[in-house]
């Protein structure tokens, strides 16, 4: 079964919030023919168009292919809330990587944020960066944990953004009764994600990029130049960047050893008034909290509040999305237990083992970056910047980001699937504990 037409129409965004308010662009023709270009990027997400619009500035030509539509996958789908750093916290790295090594992690994990917020404010991009996470501690013998990490940033890192919260403190914000405790990060945000993709493809058009879409890539024949294949065209060029993410499928079977698809699930409520919203989170934060399947949510410039939480593994959304997210909606904010669903949709992102994100030199000429592992606004947006300089002869932020080690997943492509299963159920058992 293929993810792109699993779940969805082909050439048809998703039935989402995003998608149906979005200041959308016209349709891009398909490929046909024989094409040339210096770099061939194939998906139009957060990285393919960062790639494509950053090496336009740079005087490449640069063509985008896209099975689908510009920001159909992960990047018009998700919660929108752009991070400070990586995935794992410092700390970790640190233990892992050495505090070398975590350092540089941390700088280009500044520097996706920042690029994120210059983006927002360009007159083509239809969004305003909001600052100020909430992470929030569903268990209270966490809560020391959170506080330890937000002077760690401080002391380690100069690191000043980010203030811890108590019990009380944390519910002043965020009118729920599930948490206890947890920190205020100012220094990351949250944005509206097709927004931002839709105009970092008017920036790559205005800039020069040949966008395709509908335009699945059945082949890449590695060389010099590389030859990419699809159904009615043939591109030659010097350079290829993959930025598939979830949807790579069997493109590319190293990367798919390491780089796993996941879906998981976004609803949005009928319009609040302001008071309704700033009773429930103050100051138009975002929250994510401490589950390992992570509940995520915020505001809508509209107040509608967004919640995204539970997670599947197989191919399929399950038939009632709105449901199964109902569910842990119901239990952050039980005053909400009846409130009217207008939106409910799924997306499919890529985790690693490590949730750190995979990038790799396939060949000297052809490069991939996926694997965010739920940080790819942040992350995915740089890691088209940070393509666009390695391939200008630049690449010591790619290098850094490729030092990572990846495992592959145990068992292969074939049982990667039931292993995650069996190891979601024990850590959905262990959030509970």
């Amino acid at each position: 079964m293929d993810l792109l037409t699993a779940n969805d129409r082909q050439g048809a965004y998703p039935a989402s919030y995003y998608a149906q308010t979005a200041r959308q662009l016209d349709p891009f023709p398909s490929a046909k023919g024989a094409l040339r270009c210096d770099v061939c990027v194939v998906g139009a997400g957060f990285t393919g168009m960062s790639t494509a619009y950053h090496l336009a500035l740079r005087g490449y030509d640069v063509i985008v292919l896209d099975a689908q539509r510009v920001g159909f996958g992960a990047s018009g789908r998700n919660g929108g809330q752009v991070i400070k750093g990586q995935r794992r916290e410092q700390n970790e790295l640190e233990a892992k990587l050495g505090d070398a090594h975590a350092r540089e992690l941390w700088d280009i994990g500044a520097q996706a944020v920042d690029l994120v917020r210059t983006l927002c404010k360009k007159d083509e991009v239809d969004t305003a960066f909001h600052d100020g996470i909430i992470e929030a501690a569903h268990r209270k013998r966490d809560v020391p944990d959170y506080h330890a990490y937000v002077e760690h940033l401080a002391t380690k890192y100069d690191f000043h953004d980010a203030c811890t919260l108590d019990a009380d403190e944390c519910r002043h914000l965020v009118n729920s009764p599930a948490y206890h405790g947890g920190s205020l990060n100012m220094g990351s945000g949250h944005v509206n994600p097709l927004a931002l993709v839709l105009g970092l493809t008017r920036l790559a058009v205005n800039a020069g990029v040949r966008v395709f879409e509908q335009s699945k890539v059945d082949d890449i024949t590695k060389g010099d130049p590389a030859i990419i294949t699809t159904a009615d065209a043939e591109i030659s060029a010097r350079y290829v960047v993959l930025g598939c993410n979830g949807y790579l499928g069997n493109l590319q079977p190293r990367v798919a050893q390491r780089v796993m698809p996941i879906n998981n699930y976004i609803v949005s409520t009928k319009p609040m008034d302001p008071a309704q919203q700033e009773d429930l989170i103050r100051n138009n934060y975002a929250v994510t909290d401490g589950k390992f399947v992570v509940n995520y949510f915020r505001f809508s410039d509209d107040h509608r509040l967004l919640f995204g939480g539970t997670e599947s593994y197989g191919y399929k959304f399950p038939k009632d999305i709105a449901g199964a997210v109902r569910k842990p909606l119901s239990e952050i904010f039980p005053q909400l237990n009846d409130v009217e669903i207008e939106h409910a949709w799924g997306g499919t992102l890529a985790i690693t083992m490590n949730r750190l994100p995979h990038y790799e030199r396939l060949t000297g000429n052809i490069l991939t970056m996926s694997g965010f592992s739920g940080a790819g606004v942040a992350l995915g947006t740089l890691s088209g910047q940070i393509a666009a300089d390695a391939i200008a002869g630049q690449a010591e932020r790619f290098d850094v980001m490729a030092k990572i080690p990846t495992p592959a997943f145990p068992g292969g492509t074939m049982m990667r699937q039931p292993l995650l299963v069996l190891a979601m159920l024990w850590y959905s058992l262990r959030d509970k504990l």
